[in-house]
């Protein structure tokens, strides 16, 4: 068994904005904990899953994506999760929601996987950038200093990805692209 999640991944260039961002965290407030995953918008939060059973795993997601459309993605701003996390803000658009709803229920319908958060409360896109280690007096410092720090960025999200947990961090495990049907 280990820990997958589904996740939009930026592109290169932005990753390194990100990460130069999770860097001034660690630095400055003393939280580590985001540099443990790419930079990432999650559309499947983590579940266990059998290692025997990834090819399962990847061929249901190759036919998710087989009839999705790549989307767009808008970055702005910082915004928080009080009093532990502070994220890039992802922008609620109708294509991110319908594709997050859309993989949610195929992997429900084909594998079982349930994210029972997920079933309480509404889709909050982020890009975490400091969370877990983050202290409640750095959190309050931190949040004073970025929560109206300007940061525009837009992509197109050309592909899903498959996460796993190696017991230390997150690693890539598979890409799949959005091809469209249109």
């Amino acid at each position: 068994m280990s820990l997958y999640f589904v996740a939009l991944l930026p592109p290169k260039d932005i990753q390194d904005h990100a990460n130069q961002i999770k860097q001034y965290f660690a630095d400055n407030y003393a939280s580590k904990h985001a540099q443990k995953s790419p930079p990432h918008v999650t559309v499947q939060p983590p579940f266990e899953w059998e290692d025997d059973n990834l090819s399962a795993l990847e061929a249901c997601l190759q036919e998710f994506t087989t009839g999705q459309n790549a989307i767009p993605v808008i970055l702005k701003g910082f915004g928080a999760f009080i009093p532990r996390v502070i994220y890039i803000h992802v922008e609620k658009t109708k294509e991110l929601l319908s594709l997050q709803a859309n993989l949610m229920a195929h992997m429900e319908t084909k594998l079982g996987i349930v994210d029972p958060v997920s079933q309480t409360r509404p889709f909050a896109p982020h890009m975490t950038v400091a969370f877990k280690d983050l202290t409640r007096k750095n959190f309050k410092l931190a949040w004073h200093e970025f929560k109206h720090r300007e940061l525009y960025f837009e992509f197109t999200a050309i592909s899903l990805t498959l996460l796993r947990h190696n017991g230390r961090q997150w690693d890539i495990q598979s890409e799949f692209a959005l091809v469209g049907n249109d």
